[in-house]
Formats: C-alpha cells, structure tokens, sequence
C-alpha cells in the first residue's frame, strides 16, 4: 500500500508532500466534502417570476400565450429552476414592463406609484383592435353593465 504523501507528482517532480494541492495538507472534511450551493441572483427567479405576474394580471395561460409558449413551460421557469430561459427573458419582461435586470433580480424592483389593472388594460386594448361593429357591440354591454350596477348602488343606499 502506497502513502499519496510520499509519492511523486507527475509532472512537477515535487514530493506529494509539498505539492501545493496536496490534500493531505487540508483537514479530511475539507477535501471530501462538497461546499454547498450558493444561490445566484437568478437563484429564485421561480419566485419573482411568479410575484411580477400576478402582479401584471395574467395567469401563466395568459402569460404563455403572450409569450407563445405553452403554460407548463411558464409553470416549469416559475418552480425551483435556477436556470432562467434566455430566449424567453426579452418578452418575458415586456410583458410584465420590468427590464431584463429587475426579472433577473440583478436590480431592485421599483415599485409604481399607482396600482393599474393590467388585465384590465389589456382587454381594453384587445376592444380597440375590434372592427367597428363588433367595438360598438362590447361598448354598449359595458355600458348596460355599468348602468345596472349605478342602479343597484343606488337602490342600497335609499331606505327601505
């Protein structure tokens, strides 16, 4: 049996014993032991990722089809995956109006002052691409909608 301090090195000539990565100069919990994993700021972009679309207003099948992707693939980026898509990353923060960083977590979030319904917002731009009848139509049922719930508020409020 041989002893690794008092064997040569390849290559350098030098004794195992003063070659300087020599494990034999390191207690044997240092050399046996994998240090543990330290996570990166893309370490919980699972975590964010689901914070800044739920704050947006979409759903992950919303989301996926934003991003022309299928909503397992936005459910798999927002589990424990360390691994953010690239190929992703551009539409992902358009669609959710943060920059690339902000998803990444490289940079703070800055926070809007005024809360929007981006769900909202977005069915409102959705009726702006209507042909004009189709547009009059959903403006109308908007209209009664609101108009009942006027009425409604009202009713409560006179006593009975």
């Amino acid at each position: 049996m041989y002893d690794i301090r008092t064997l040569p090195v390849k290559h350098t000539g030098m004794p195992a014993e003063t070659h300087p990565y020599n494990p034999a100069h390191l207690p044997f919990e240092a050399w046996t032991t994998m240090p543990k994993k330290t996570m990166s700021a893309a370490g919980n972009f699972g975590a964010r990722l689901v914070e800044l679309r739920k704050s947006a207003g979409y759903t992950q099948g919303e989301l996926a089809a934003e991003l022309g992707v299928t909503r397992r693939m936005v459910a798999y980026y927002e589990g424990e995956t360390e691994h953010p898509p690239a190929n992703l990353l551009p539409g992902l923060a358009k669609a959710l109006g943060v920059t690339i960083e902000q998803l990444l977590g490289t940079e703070p979030l800055r926070r809007q002052t005024k809360a929007r319904n981006s769900r909202l917002e977005r069915r409102l731009q959705a009726i702006e691409k209507l042909d004009a009848r189709t547009k009059r139509q959903v403006i109308q049922l908007l209209d009664t909608f609101i108009a009942n719930e006027k009425l409604k508020q009202r009713l409560e409020k006179q006593p009975a």
